[in-house]
C-alpha cells in the first residue's frame, strides 16, 4: 500500500528523463489511450490528507506538499507495462497552477512521457463531471483502452459511460479527501 521510491536502475529503456506534452500537442501515436489520474493512483497522498482534515481545509498545503508524494508502485508498474500497447496520458484533478510541480514529479518518478490534462484554477465541479468530459472528448478521437483511477465515483461514471475501468485500490484514502474531491471539486 505505500509508496516506495522506485530506483530509476529498474527501467533501463528510460535512458533519458521523458518529455511531457501538453494536453494541446498532437502526437503521431494511433495507439489505444491508458489514461492515469494521479493523486492516490500513481502518488501517495498520505503525507499531505492532514491538510484536508482541518478546518477550513488548506488546499494551498495540500498542492504544495505535492511534489514531496512517495510513487505508488503499483500504478507506477501498471504505466509502464501499458506503454507495450497503449499510449499513456495522465488526468487529473490538480488545478492548473500545479502544471509544472506535477510535470517534474512524473519526470522524477521515471513514467512514461505523456500529454497531461489538468482542472482549471477556477474549476470546482466534481471530478466525476470534469473527468468524464475529458474522457468523452478523447474518446470521440482515439480508442480509450483503460482509465486507471482511484475515486469510487469517477469509476462508477466511467463505467456507465462505457469505458472500461482499473480501479487503483493500492492507497490509502481519507474520508476527508473523498469528500473534497465530491463537495469542494478540487481534486
Amino acid at each position: 500500500m505505500g509508496g516506495a521510491r522506485i530506483p530509476r536502475a529498474a527501467f533501463p529503456a528510460l535512458r533519458s528523463p521523458p518529455r511531457l506534452l501538453y494536453a494541446d500537442d498532437v502526437t503521431q501515436d494511433n495507439r489505444p489511450l491508458a489514461v492515469f489520474d494521479l493523486d492516490g493512483t500513481l502518488a501517495d497522498t498520505a503525507h499531505r490528507q492532514r491538510f484536508l482534515e482541518r478546518k477550513p481545509r488548506d488546499w494551498d498545503a495540500f498542492f504544495a506538499a505535492a511534489p514531496q508524494d512517495p510513487p505508488l508502485a503499483r500504478g507506477v508498474e501498471l504505466a509502464l507495462e501499458s506503454t507495450a500497447e497503449c499510449e499513456v496520458v495522465y488526468l487529473t484533478g490538480r488545478p492548473e497552477r500545479c502544471r509544472k510541480d506535477t510535470e517534474e514529479w512524473l519526470t522524477r518518478q521515471g513514467l512514461p512521457t505523456g500529454r497531461l490534462w489538468m482542472r482549471r484554477n477556477d474549476d470546482r465541479r466534481p471530478a466525476r463531471r470534469t473527468k468524464l468530459e475529458i474522457l468523452r472528448d478523447l474518446a470521440r478521437k482515439r480508442e480509450i483502452r483503460m482509465l486507471v483511477d482511484d475515486d469510487e465515483l469517477v469509476c462508477d461514471e466511467a463505467e456507465r459511460a462505457g469505458f472500461k475501468v482499473v480501479r487503483a485500490r493500492w492507497a490509502a484514502t481519507s474520508e476527508a479527501l473523498k469528500t473534497a474531491q465530491e463537495q469542494e471539486g478540487r481534486t
